[in-house]
Parts: structure tokens; C-alpha cells; sequence
């Protein structure tokens, strides 16, 4: 028989082994640490183009012989950080200054008025000659038909002069200032066939130099005016033995450079260096053939005096009273 003693000893006991038989609880499983993902390179070179402008209505021939020149220029200019050269045609005068204010073209071509123009509107700079077509400078020439009894500038008087148009530097600046330099009072004109004072000359624009040929031989217009090239070589022998040269003006660059207004000085000077260099090099000239283009240069009288020259002409001619453009 079990006493008293036995039976809490024996109780104590079953209790330790029902206490070693509970199943132990697992621990919570710590979290896992947060992975971070490997940071993306962002050492990626940024593009930066070497931008041309050019106002025209047709984007794809101008593209077609810029583009060369834009790639050849940026490959000179990859120190600065440049990574390629792109074209930008604008449809009008007025969005090529925002083109130049905004930074989004660098560098554009044009003649001397209009160049000037758009440099005084923009803010940009002109800074290089183009020798367009392998001509460095050019004039205008005025003449009449032979039929129109006209011999000389002051028998212009109460005539209609066929001209180009009021942008154009040979078509309207150069003539227009020679024949204010000569006393005459000239007015532009919506159509040829509208009076004409006998104290005035009238303007009438054609917009072509083989259209203002064709109205003075028509008999449309008594005179008209071209640039020397077309007048010496381009018009046919036979229409300018029908005609009588009354008076060539001075000489104007054929074509100027003018570059954004914030172009950096440094990036500025490459340009320059580029460009009038380029006729030098075998590859340059390939290009440069393209471009319709045999040099580029430095103002021989200097920059300064150029600008100057073609202010003065300009303040001459900004007084004529036009008829608005089309």
C-alpha cells in the first residue's frame, strides 16, 4: 500500500512529465532585410545639337543641302559637347527671330537685309561672309526696256519699277537705296497696273527675278531691277539686247551668318574657326558644294563697318510706304 508520502511524490512526478511533453511554441521568424535595388546609371551623355535655321516653304530641299554641313560642323565641335547637327526650317521671318531669341536654332544664313533684320529683332549677331553660289559680293542692276524710251535714273519719274520683293537685299534694299541716294521718291505699289505720281516711282513686286524680266519685256512695267548674276549671265543674250542698263548699285556681302544671341563665346569661336577653315580640307569642300557654298569668311573691311553700312541702308529704305506682303 502506497502512504501518503509515495502519492505526492508520485503526483509531483507525473506533473514534470506532462510538462516536459507540451510541444514548445516556435519563435517568431524575424524579418527579412529590406533589399536596396542597384542604383541605374545616369552617366548617359545628354544630346546636344549644332542647330541650323532656314526659312523656306519646301523643309526638304533645304534639309537636303544643310544637313551635310550640320554634320560636319558637329563633328569639329565635339569638345564642347556636341553630338550632332540638326535643321530647323521656318515658314516666316517672324518665327525665325523666336527660333534665335529661344535658343532652339544657332546659326542662319540670308542676305544682307533680311539677315540684319532678323539679327536686330532677335538679338543674335552677324558674324561671317557666305560666298553663296562662289560669289562673295553682289549688286543690283536697274534697267529698262529699250522700247520704253527710258535713258537714265531721273526718267523714272512717274514709272512703275518692277522689283523683287520688300524683304529682298538685291530685289528691293540696294535699288531702293541708290534711287533714294539720287533724289527720287519712290512708293510701293499692290499691283503694276496702279497710278504712279509724275513727282514718284512707283513699286510693283513680282517675287521673281524671270517674272520681273518678263513684265519689263511684256511692256508690263517700263523698268525693273535684278542682281548682277542674272542680268551678266543667267537672263538669255537675246532678252538683254532688249534692254537698256540705267544704273548698277554699290556691292553688298552675298550672304552673312547671323548666330543666336546667348551662343557661348568659346563654342562661338570654334565656329568661326570651322567654317573658314573648312574650304581647306577635301571633305570640307564636298560639303561645302552641297551647301551651294565655296567659302566662308571674316569681313574684310571689318565687322564693325559692315554692320554699320547696312543699318545706314537700312534706315534709308524703312520709310517707303509699302503695300503688305502676301
Amino acid at each position: 500500500m502506497f502512504t501518503k508520502t509515495k502519492r505526492f511524490l508520485i503526483s509531483v512526478l507525473l506533473l514534470g512529465l506532462a510538462a516536459c511533453a507540451t510541444p514548445t511554441p516556435n519563435p517568431t521568424p524575424a524579418p527579412a532585410p529590406e533589399v536596396t535595388p542597384p542604383p541605374v546609371a545616369t552617366n548617359a551623355p545628354a544630346e546636344k545639337y549644332i542647330v541650323f535655321g532656314d526659312i523656306s516653304d519646301d523643309p526638304a530641299e533645304v534639309i537636303e543641302g544643310a544637313q551635310p554641313i550640320a554634320n560636319y560642323l558637329a563633328a569639329q565641335l565635339s569638345d564642347y559637347g556636341v553630338t550632332g547637327g540638326q535643321i530647323k526650317v521656318a515658314a516666316s521671318t517672324e518665327e525665325m527671330i523666336k527660333l534665335l531669341k529661344d535658343g532652339e536654332v544657332d546659326l542662319y544664313f540670308d542676305s544682307t537685309y533680311p539677315a540684319t533684320l532678323i539679327s536686330d529683332a532677335s538679338g543674335g549677331q552677324v558674324v561671317l561672309r557666305r560666298w553663296k553660289f562662289g560669289v562673295e559680293t553682289y549688286n543690283s542692276v536697274i534697267f529698262a526696256s529699250k522700247d520704253s524710251g527710258i535713258k537714265s535714273i531721273e526718267d523714272l519719274k512717274g514709272k512703275m519699277v518692277a522689283m523683287d520683293a520688300p524683304y529682298s537685299t538685291s530685289g528691293f534694299m540696294l535699288p531702293a537705296v541708290y534711287l533714294s541716294d539720287h533724289g527720287l521718291t519712290l512708293v510701293g505699289k499692290a499691283t503694276n497696273t496702279e497710278p504712279v505720281g509724275s513727282d514718284e516711282v512707283g513699286l510693283a513686286f513680282a517675287y521673281d527675278d524671270q517674272n520681273i524680266l518678263q513684265w519689263v519685256l511684256s511692256g508690263l512695267t517700263p523698268a525693273g531691277v535684278t542682281d548682277d548674276y542674272n542680268f551678266d549671265k543667267a537672263f538669255p543674250r537675246e532678252a538683254i539686247e532688249k534692254l537698256v542698263e540705267l544704273a548698277r548699285t554699290e556691292s553688298t556681302p552675298r550672304q552673312v551668318m547671323v548666330v543666336r544671341p546667348d551662343i557661348d563665346p568659346e563654342l562661338l569661336q570654334a565656329i568661326i574657326k570651322t567654317l573658314t577653315t573648312m574650304h581647306e580640307d577635301a571633305e570640307g569642300q564636298k560639303v561645302l558644294e552641297v551647301f551651294q557654298t565655296t567659302r566662308f569668311d571674316e569681313f574684310p573691311e571689318g565687322i564693325d563697318a559692315a554692320r554699320n553700312r547696312m543699318r545706314e541702308m537700312m534706315e534709308l529704305v524703312k520709310d517707303i510706304p509699302l503695300p503688305q506682303t502676301p
